[in-house]
């Protein structure tokens, strides 16, 4: 029988784990630092608490807006920890919003998609242009419900879900679903590999090839469901396959980009 909690285990499985929050969260204050006023932060998108988002601007008039959003198992993390990845977008001239949402057990996950649906309507009120939809992890799963076809979301031109968690029968299995309370019809309305991407809206999964064997499985999962590229990143594992969002050059920046 699969031990689902070892299955969807990253931590355990990458030498150094422990030191990439600290090293992540370095790295996002030096970067906001950095840009000064181009810097826009703690942008209201509801009124609960974690309904906020930070906006950084590229230099010039913005090309169009990329979103990043992040994950945590929809348990953990905000949008502070991951500010540097916005370094690839802005050096190709785009802006990027990343929000925070509301974590389990205070939400489900039906309420964090239609979070995650209000902040890019807030932030793409600000950024003239199209959208492209990025996450990892539980945020590539919330990234591929800004693709699907029961959110409107026409604005959304791309989405590029980072080892996503597509199909979440399995997390049912795991201690997690204590706080994540999820059942079988929550599992059926939010598991995107089991909703229609819509027809407006390109899609390009992305994984590392030395993450979990889950992770890979979920990964294809979403790109034979959608029939959309798929791409594993080679020698990359779960908490490095997200580095490449802050260079502008990076395979994983093309693919967010292309053909906008």
């Amino acid at each position: 029988m699969q031990d689902f909690d070892q299955a969807y285990q990253n931590g355990a499985y990458i030498p150094g784990a422990e030191a990439y929050p600290p090293r992540w969260t370095a790295a996002a204050q030096a970067f906001r630092e950095s840009l000064g006023p181009r810097a826009v932060l703690d942008l209201a998108y509801g009124p609960e608490p974690r309904q906020r988002f930070d906006l950084f601007y590229p230099q010039g008039q913005p090309k169009g807006l990329l979103v990043f959003i992040h994950g945590g198992y929809w348990l953990a993390f905000g949008r502070e920890t991951w500010s540097h990845l916005a370094a690839g977008a802005l050096g190709h001239g785009w802006a990027c919003a990343m929000p925070s949402y509301t974590l389990a057990p205070q939400a489900c996950i039906a309420h964090m998609t239609n979070e995650v649906a209000q902040a890019i309507h807030a932030a793409s009120a600000l950024v003239a242009g199209a959208v492209v939809v990025t996450g990892h992890s539980a945020g590539g799963h919330l990234a591929a419900r800004m693709g699907c076809a029961d959110q409107a979301l026409p604005q959304v031109r791309r989405v590029v879900p980072i080892s996503p968690l597509a199909e979440l029968e399995p997390l049912r299995q795991t201690a997690m679903n204590a706080d994540l309370q999820l059942d079988t019809n929550e599992v059926a309305r939010e598991s995107p590999a089991r909703l229609t991407l819509r027809s407006d809206c390109r899609a390009h999964v992305w994984v590392g090839g030395n993450e979990r064997p889950a992770f890979l499985w979920q990964a294809r999962t979403l790109s034979e469901a959608w029939a959309c590229d798929w791409t594993v990143a080679p020698n990359l594992h779960h908490f490095n396959v997200i580095d490449d969002l802050a260079d502008p050059n990076s395979p994983l920046m093309t693919a967010c980009l292309d053909g906008l």
